[in-house]
């Protein structure tokens, strides 16, 4: 395919492969293909599983896309015979490492399954290592990665394996930094380490942010959390559970030998030479065996930029205008699991420049952002985040991160530093922008240092996003006005929408989250209100007067939107 015309700008000159066929077809945004080509490249992942991931374009609109761009014909693999394969002509880490998978052979020609045609290298190398001629046949990329997923080793057949009394793990030892060839392959074959290998993948896949490992008395259950919902996985054999949690706990450097206090650790989980996820790992002592969790930290989430957020694009400008400037304290509330981190760290990649210095004292630190001097509290140590505040400030900072300000002496010396030309992030637990400075009162800070020092208060919730497969929703005008609309919205200019089904989201009818925010930035009357001890009340009616959405109409612009359902919005903001 060859499409003459001028790039609209030298950043669009440099997308490549996949991304500059859709850019020069005009299938997408030039800006939606930047970011998802950046990411790719920042998380060494495929672009192709980057860009379906963002939700603009599914599946089967891409491969046929790629069709008619590159002229391969379109293949259906929901109706391929597995078993008419040809098996031992390529290997099957080769084809997961190539996502091509080989579909028949008539003499010297080969035909080959792909999703991305521009990965011509992946094609050469099975035309080397066949000998043939390759005919590629473009498939769905969501297919193709299943079929290519369920070659390997059945977790069935581990499972069976690790249930027998006479396997045993070669595990390395807490304190063993490498290994010979030999025991490396030995501990890769184990079934119990392809079986753990399996499951952090399967959570990587499907976007899971955390991984449940859970032992009760007569069964034992793994399950996902996805867009913040809690997925069973599997059911595997009970007699596999100390196998597990001795292999995460070695992996984590966790003492093995002890079960009765909970402990935590890291761990990593290297998927190519270029490219490792991070694993948070809590183990809790239980009646029945000691309960893992592990948080999956994702340091690419950082690096999306903030109109990738969900920002409306008035709440982006006031945001952006906050941190740009000198001195202050931006304050980001929510629940645990809001996506508080993700925005402080989306900030901080905003402000992270080689002319200024960064440094954050987190719970510990969660996204690696290098050219920031991020410290991990370590309460025992006593090197609580006061300590950590009052050390940066003797290291000529001029961007503060506090993980969480928990006491009136983290918030005290926070405030100062905001007073004394430093811009200060931090967060609270709070349900909304106007109870953080109450609550900030009610911890002793004096209402004219919260008055001089915070310029900005940001309250979110996470939302559950829409599938493409979405439909329109049958909603009474009365349940609208309930839920916060306003009469003159309901003039049929827009449509409701609710979760539909299909196999891209695991027929859940969601798939990814986006951001409600209320932004409140501190105006005169707001610090009018402060001085004289308001209530939260006061401060939210004020706020209101200012132009400030609440979370709930942040959440009914979303519905507007088609971006999520209102059965969602209503389940996450209180009104």
């Amino acid at each position: 395919m060859a499409v003459a015309q001028s790039e609209p700008s030298s950043a669009a000159a440099s997308l490549t492969g996949l991304a500059r066929a859709l850019m020069q077809a005009g299938r997408l945004p030039t800006s939606v293909l930047q970011a998802a080509q950046r990411q790719s490249s920042l998380d060494k992942s495929p672009f192709i599983e980057v860009l379906l991931k963002s939700g603009h374009i599914s599946s089967s609109e891409l491969a046929g896309f790629c069709s008619e761009a590159f002229g391969f014909p379109v293949f259906d693999l929901r109706e391929f015979d597995l078993s008419t394969r040809p098996e031992k002509l390529v290997d099957t880490k080769l084809m997961l490492r190539l996502r091509a998978l080989p579909l028949s052979q008539r003499g010297n020609r080969v035909a080959v399954a792909i999703s991305d045609p521009t990965q011509v290298q992946s094609l050469d190398q099975i035309q080397f290592q066949t000998a043939s001629t390759v005919e590629p046949v473009i498939v769905q990329h969501d297919a193709l990665m299943q079929i290519l997923d369920g070659l390997g080793r059945s977790t069935e057949q581990s499972l069976n394996d690790m249930v027998d009394d006479s396997f045993d793990v070669d595990l390395l030892s807490d304190d063993t930094q490498s290994t010979s060839e030999a025991d490396t392959s030995e501990i890769d074959d184990a079934p119990v380490v392809r079986f753990l290998q399996k499951i952090l993948l399967d959570a990587i896949n499907v976007g899971a942010s955390d991984i449940h490992f859970e032992p009760f008395e007569k069964f034992y259950r793994i399950r996902l959390r996805v867009d913040g919902e809690l997925i069973e996985h599997a059911q595997p054999p009970v007699a596999i559970k100390e196998k597990l949690s001795a292999r995460i706990k070695v992996l984590s450097r966790l003492d093995i030998s002890e079960k009765r206090v909970p402990q935590d650790g890291r761990m990593k989980l290297a998927l190519s030479p270029t490219r490792a996820i991070d694993f948070r790992v809590s183990t809790l002592p239980t009646l029945f065996g000691e309960k893992l969790v592990l948080r999956i930290l994702d340091a690419s989430s950082a690096q999306l930029g903030i109109d990738a957020l969900g920002y409306e694009p008035d709440q982006r400008e006031i945001m952006l205008n906050a941190i740009q400037r000198p001195y202050g304290m931006v304050l980001v509330t929510g629940p645990t699991g809001s996506g508080k981190t993700v925005s402080l760290y989306t900030c901080l990649n905003i402000l992270n420049k080689p002319g200024i210095n960064i440094a954050t004292a987190e719970d510990p630190a969660e996204i690696n952002l290098p050219g920031v001097n991020q410290v991990n509290v370590n309460e025992r140590a006593g090197l609580t985040f006061a300590v950590a505040l009052r050390a940066f400030l003797r290291q000529d900072p001029d961007v503060v991160m506090v993980g969480e300000i928990r006491d009136l002496e983290t918030a005290d010396i926070a405030i100062k530093a905001a007073q004394t030309g430093h811009m200060v992030f931090s967060t609270l637990h709070t349900n909304d922008a106007a109870s953080t400075l109450t609550r900030l009162m009610n911890m002793g800070v004096a209402p004219f240092n919260i008055a001089s020092s915070v310029i900005l208060i940001t309250a979110q919730r996470l939302a559950r996003r829409l599938c493409t497969c979405k439909r329109p929703a049958q909603i009474l005008d009365a349940v609208l006005l309930q839920a916060g609309f306003r009469k003159e919205e309901l003039d049929g200019s827009w449509t409701p929408f609710e979760p539909a089904g299909c196999e891209r989201c695991t027929n859940t009818g969601y798939r990814g989250r986006v951001g409600i925010y209320e932004i409140m930035p501190i105006t005169e009357s707001i610090e009018r209100i402060i001085l004289n001890h308001g209530s939260a009340m006061e401060i939210e009616t004020q706020a209101r007067k200012d132009g400030v959405k609440s979370l709930r109409q942040s959440g009914l612009l979303k519905v507007k939107q088609g971006l999520t359902s209102l059965e969602e919005v209503l389940g996450c903001t209180n009104e």
